[in-house]
């Protein structure tokens, strides 16, 4: 199906590694008990929202969490299934990675259906592995997949602007220090920004591979657990990143106050030399003249 008809793609579980194509009438035939099905639907689509509403069988709270506008990471542990939420680096032509797309993800029983409103290319990863034959065998393994993914796709972005603010270091000692200063700027704004989500994502993930769930089964577990690990340490490269701007920008402060304070002395040392001479000047060119008496003046 197209992503005009809200369905971006469906793939039935082989169980092997591999997946086939599913259209609509796949996922309104789906029951439990066959193959796992995974639905990756586009939420701003009409029909995707009167389907999951109407027809998918999900509870109405878990559909309100699925569709809100606004979220924020974290997942809740019901007794029909799993629901995460999660963002992933916005990696589309043209955008800001900081613009963090968000992943709803729920999982019940052998079905897991995701929602996204902007392309994620961690999807995209899982997609293809099942499309060559390495992807995941079940639904936890599929969850856990997409988790991984959206981790791994962060690398990167967290990466080159590590690099960067190297550059900037190196910058802020040289002659055109000055000149690096809005970027600098915009470099820390946006490892705030990322950092924004990242956090409550570490959070999230922490307590995931501890649920008593039997979606995700030890080997999940372990590869959840490595996940957990790995999004620490962005935030803990953010916060580093973060204080660097800092410092950098109290060093091109600093330089500059020391810039100004140079100047001024040499202007100081400028006008200690001229003002005694204008005092001097200005004496002698007073008319300082009295008139001359001749004589006794008479009336």
């Amino acid at each position: 199906m197209s992503d005009e008809a809200g369905l971006v793609h469906a793939y039935l579980l082989d169980g092997a590694g591999g997946a086939r194509p599913a259209s609509w009438a796949d996922v309104r035939a789906w029951q439990p008990g066959l193959s796992p099905l995974w639905i990756h639907l586009d939420r701003s689509e009409p029909q995707a929202q009167e389907w999951l509403s109407g027809e998918s069988g999900v509870e109405p709270l878990i559909v309100r969490a699925l569709l809100a506008e606004e979220t924020r990471p974290r997942y809740a542990l019901l007794p029909s299934g799993l629901l995460i939420i999660l963002r992933g680096a916005n990696l589309n032509p043209g955008a800001q990675p900081e613009d963090m797309v968000a992943l709803r993800i729920w999982a019940s029983g052998e079905r897991v259906i995701t929602l996204r409103r902007r392309r994620l290319k961690a999807v995209l990863d899982v997609e293809a592995s099942l499309q060559s034959g390495t992807g995941p065998h079940n639904a936890g393994a599929l969850v856990v997949a997409l988790v991984e993914r959206l981790a791994e796709r962060l690398t990167p972005v967290v990466q080159r602007l590590d690099e960067r603010v190297d550059q900037m270091e190196v910058a802020a000692l040289g002659d055109d220090a000055e000149s690096i200063r809005p970027e600098l700027a915009g470099v820390r704004r946006r490892a705030i920004a990322l950092r924004r989500y990242i956090a409550p994502q570490r959070d999230a993930l922490t307590s995931l591979m501890t649920l008593p769930t039997s979606l995700l089964g030890e080997s999940e577990r372990l590869r959840l657990r490595e996940c957990a690990d790995r999004v620490p340490r962005y935030v803990e490269d953010l916060d580093a990143l973060r204080d660097r701007c800092a410092v950098t920008n109290d060093e091109l402060s600093s330089r500059l106050a020391e810039t100004m304070n140079r100047r001024m002395y040499l202007l100081s040392l400028v006008a200690a030399v001229f003002l005694p001479l204008g005092l001097i000047t200005g004496l002698l060119g007073v008319n300082v003249g009295f008139p001359i008496s001749t004589g006794p003046t008479t009336y």
